[in-house]
């Protein structure tokens, strides 16, 4: 897995997320462990984790047919007592070699480096070597001269050596096949186990060709030889020199429990002795090199690993058998050679578990059926890992359970971490609404009450424990019900308040006309809260529905009536346009009293009528009171540079920035010139006053822009507390105000408290 590709994982999260919403939640959560997971294989550090996995599903794999082609002869540690001498002289390789012959063997294997004559009796190997075709020798290539060991020439003229194919990967266990390599003059060579399993196909009509598919790959018979790059499965940035295939190593069973080797073997000795099966040998592939113990030719394969004790190496006669195998039954059988997936498909597989463990956990909310779920789903991805092993195929086992795993436990953290913050917010809304007369009701995105005051409570004539998290379909007709949803379904899918007008059942089956004010607010966890504030409207309703009544009892009355009703009709109707435009000039006029004519934000004498009845209201109700006085810096040189009407105008912004940043309940006032101040009722503590003072001086400083001309401004601002700096109005407002020239005296653009 490249390290390009996580980096682009990351770069797409980042700008995806801006514009995901909640309902995203869980594929957001999913998406980041799984690119965390992904990051974490591109560096390599799960490596040896899938290695070992793969190992287990090797040893766990079921037996196969016994091996018919392949007879390993044993140099055991028997042999060498007998021979008397290590290397082996000449002269009992080429007895061995005559012995052998004589039984017609399809291939003979010389698993023993023989690069220096060995006497006695070289010259009859040579002529043993000059005498079979079929037998092959085997070569060590390597990077320099100093490295490389020779096969015997009367061999290598007649193109009969393979290369010893071993590749060790970082555990130093070998999962790898070499099929083609190069050395050090660009030649071409054979590996060892594919020249003498060639030299087996051969009778049997199949030779090395091009894939149809693929040109770059090697097909033998009915196996396509998938070459093996750097990064494929497991592996990151492994040694892919050559033409390399990922072994899908034949597990052959053992005759009997007591054999530590799958294949047919004879000793050394036996060979000499003229104490082998001719049907071993006839028509076979027979191996010769070393399995004694004496000699370190062992190597590991993942049929060496152990869940418990120490690991069991294989002789390197035995490797090249297994590989021999392996080679064979593709060509022959067609049986799966091990083959991975694409990059692509691999992130979309380990994206996939890491959102099936969100949605696992986010669907089943308790823990002993979540447990079981999870364990459930662990155990069906091993199992279908195992599967598809057993078809050929290597899927990332560990990556999928990590990201299942780790997007679960997320999950977890996330909910447990709404659940707080929910209930902090419902205890904070029940303080607030308590005291409120109005009926107010708090409902979660289930429709489910969650938050109600007793204004509602005595209204619908229920108590609270009766209503909490139930919903309207509990307690109304369905009719009011399917309304009451809709309306709350506008708010949910909008988020813009709605007001509407409904019936309403109580719990003594009066039927009361309300008009509600829904609103969608949400804490800091993201959790979404519906608030609905009513009003009842059926007594006024009532007395429209009288007037509507009367006006139809007038119009049956005679033309006598008619024409007198028509008559004061008209008299009524001056005296209304009267009153209305009295009424409209005596509105202007209060509203011109009470509003600066700039800004249209309440005045110096609202703000006094305000604050003293807003002081009243928390004195009332015990509840602390926060007035911000704030002062614009550097405002008399926006005048002084681009005249007094961009001024005016940076004011009307500054006045819409300040009511932006507020609560509905909450007050910001203009007293003259660039002189504000603000009052923040109902605040739990002083920390809330800090942050909304914050939060204005951040909107302030944002750039004003006029179309050519763009200038910015900052402000200092006081605050004063009820009830612990004063009591009383006067107090209150001196107290901010010395606090805002402190914030001035400071450096600006800043606040203090009194």
């Amino acid at each position: 897995m490249s390290k390009q590709l996580g980096k682009r994982f990351l770069k797409l999260l980042f700008k995806r997320k801006k514009t995901l919403g909640r309902k995203y939640r869980e594929l957001i959560t999913a998406f980041c462990v799984a690119v965390c997971i992904l990051i974490l294989r591109s560096f390599g550090l799960l490596q040896s984790l899938e290695w070992a996995a793969l190992d287990q599903f090797f040893r766990l794999r079921p037996d196969e047919a016994s091996e018919n082609h392949i007879t390993i002869v044993a140099i055991d540690e028997a042999s060498l007592r007998q021979v008397g001498s290590w290397p082996i002289p000449d002269k009992a390789i080429a007895s061995v070699l005559e012995k052998l012959k004589v039984h017609k063997p399809r291939a003979i294997g010389l698993d023993i480096y023989r690069d220096l004559p060995v006497e006695p009796g070289h010259s009859n190997l040579v002529e043993a070597y000059k005498s079979m075709p079929n037998l092959v020798g085997i070569e060590l290539l390597g990077h320099n001269k100093n490295t490389i060991v020779s096969a015997p020439r009367e061999l290598s003229d007649r193109d009969q050596v393979g290369f010893n194919n071993v590749v060790l990967d970082g555990d130093g266990k070998i999962r790898r096949s070499l099929l083609y390599s190069h050395d050090i003059n660009s030649k071409s060579h054979e590996s060892f186990a594919l020249k003498l399993a060639l030299l087996y196909l051969k009778n049997e009509g199949i030779t090395p060709k091009k894939a149809a598919s693929n040109h770059k790959y090697l097909q033998l018979g009915k196996a396509v030889f998938h070459r093996f790059e750097a990064n494929h499965g497991a592996y990151v940035e492994a040694d892919a020199r050559g033409y390399q295939i990922l072994s899908n190593f034949p597990k052959p069973a053992c005759k009997n429990l007591q054999e530590s080797c799958p294949f047919r073997q004879v000793s050394l000795i036996d060979v000499l002795a003229n104490r082998v099966r001719e049907d071993w040998i006839s028509d076979s592939i027979v191996l010769i090199g070393s399995t004694a113990p004496s000699l370190p030719d062992y190597v590991l394969i993942p049929y060496s690993s152990r869940l418990l004790g120490t690991v069991q190496p294989v002789a390197g006669i035995e490797l090249q058998a297994y590989f021999i195998s392996e080679l064979i039954a593709a060509a022959l059988k067609g049986r799966p050679l091990l083959k991975v997936w694409s990059d692509e498909i691999e992130c979309l597989w380990i994206f996939a578990w890491a959102y099936l463990g969100v949605a696992t956990r986010r669907r089943i909310q308790r823990p002993c059926i979540s447990a079981l779920s999870i364990v459930f789903c662990c155990l069906l991805l091993t199992g279908y890992a195992y599967i598809a092993f057993l078809d050929g195929w290597w899927i990332p086992i560990l990556p999928g359970l990590l990201t299942f795993c780790s997007s679960a436990v997320v999950l977890t953290y996330q909910l447990a971490h709404m659940q707080e913050e929910l209930k902090r917010s419902k205890d904070f809304l029940g303080q607030v609404i308590n005291t409120i007369p109005d009926p107010i009701f708090v409902k979660n995105e289930k429709h489910q009450w969650i938050v109600l005051n007793e204004a509602y409570c005595q209204f619908i004539g229920y108590p609270k424990t009766m209503l909490i998290e139930k919903s309207d379909y509990d307690f109304f007709p369905k009719d009011e019900a399917d309304v009451f949803r809709q309306h709350d379904n506008l708010v949910l899918c909008s988020q813009e308040p709605q007001e509407n007008e409904e019936e309403f059942t109580d719990a003594f089956g009066k039927t009361h006309l309300i008009a509600t004010k829904r609103s969608l607010h949400k804490d800091a966890a993201g959790n979404f809260f519906l608030v609905g504030v009513i009003r009842d409207i059926t007594q006024r309703k009532l007395f429209e529905k009288q007037l509507q009544d009367t006006a139809a009892e007038l119009s049956q009355s005679n033309d006598e009536l008619k024409r007198k009703e028509k008559q004061l009709q008209d008299r009524a109707d001056k005296l209304f346009q009267s009153n209305d435009e009295l009424k409209r000039k005596e509105d202007q006029m209060r509203y011109l009293a009470y509003h600066d004519p700039l800004t249209g934000l309440p005045n110096r004498k609202s703000f006094a009528e305000q604050l003293h009845e807003s002081l009243g209201w928390a004195q009332t109700n015990n509840l602390l009171l926060a007035l911000l006085f704030i002062d614009l810096d550097g405002f008399k040189q926006v005048n002084d540079t681009f005249g007094h009407e961009i001024g005016d105008r940076v004011l009307v912004t500054i006045a819409q920035r300040l009511n932006n940043s507020l609560r509905g309940t909450d007050t910001v006032s203009r007293l003259g010139g660039d002189e504000f101040t603000v009052i923040l009722r109902a605040i739990p503590n002083t920390k809330v006053a800090a942050r909304v003072a914050e939060k204005i001086l951040t909107t302030i400083t944002e750039p004003i822009v006029f179309d050519e001309y763009t200038t910015r401004v900052s402000a200092s601002i006081g605050i004063s507390i009820y009830p612990i700096n004063s009591h009383d109005c006067e107090s209150l407002v001196k107290q901010a105000d010395t606090a805002m020239y402190r914030a001035k005296h400071l450096g600006k653009n800043r606040y203090e408290f009194a």
